[in-house]
């Protein structure tokens, strides 16, 4: 079995997105990025996320329930942290600086208490995809698996939502993802944009934002039902996720 043919097995059948995006993995750039990982993995490099789950936010936000768009860059690079999931970190692990600023933006615009975790799983399966630019790397080498390919695949699942559905909101937060949301159609779907979350830029712009609230309210607007921002806390949550 070619490697892209491997890679192709962890992203979900009835999720809409291998009907989309199924012919990307026999496409050459497809290839050489599975080689790419194959090669890797072999020479004793450990990567994030584990193969399982780095069609994550694929896999938890189905095409046809995407409600909100949230990009993000690179995986987190440190052992642990990273399961496919944009910003978000597995429920043991400290919050990061970025995540907590999301966080209190939240707690400004909603009045929703910053939970004791960090996992942001809940949000993708109520309709938020949470999705890397890149969908692996290197652990301790951040942006080892830029330029690879997986730009590529995830401007693909961009244009598969700005074409396939319609009264998206997407949330580009700094520079790149601004530049990799040009594709997208203003007159379908609202974009959001601002500075980033980080201790670096987010008292630029980012705090203050509203752009939670003005997300739901424009989904409510579509008549589609606004996002739970909320998120349980970590024991309610480990319990509800450790079948999966």
């Amino acid at each position: 079995m070619h490697p892209a043919e491997a890679l192709a097995q962890q992203l979900r059948p009835g999720r809409g997105w291998d009907r989309i995006l199924g012919g990307e993995f026999r496409q050459p750039y497809m290839r050489q990025l599975a080689e790419f990982l194959a090669d890797a993995e072999k020479a004793g490099k450990v990567l994030h996320p584990e193969r399982r789950h780095c069609f994550n936010a694929l896999n938890s936000t189905p095409l046809d329930q995407v409600e909100v768009v949230i990009l993000g860059q690179d995986p987190y690079h440190g052992p642990g942290q990273a399961h496919g999931l944009c910003f978000s970190v597995r429920p043991h692990v400290a919050v990061p600086p970025s995540l907590k600023n999301i966080f209190k933006e939240i707690e400004d615009d909603l009045g929703i208490a910053p939970p004791d975790h960090g996992c942001l799983q809940p949000w993708a399966d109520r309709g938020v995809l949470l999705l890397n630019a890149v969908l692996t790397v290197e652990e301790g080498n951040p942006g080892a698996h830029q330029g690879k390919g997986w730009e590529t695949f995830t401007d693909r699942v961009i244009e598969a939502i700005n074409r396939h559905r319609k009264g998206v909101v997407f949330l580009l937060w700094g520079s790149y993802a601004r530049k990799k949301g040009r594709v997208i159609d203003r007159d379908r779907h609202l974009v959001l944009e601002g500075p980033h979350p980080s201790p670096l830029s987010a008292y630029r712009g980012f705090f203050g934002c509203r752009h939670f609230s003005r997300a739901n309210q424009w989904l409510e607007e579509q008549d589609l039902p606004p996002v739970d921002w909320s998120l349980p806390d970590k024991a309610e949550l480990i319990e509800r996720y450790k079948k999966k």
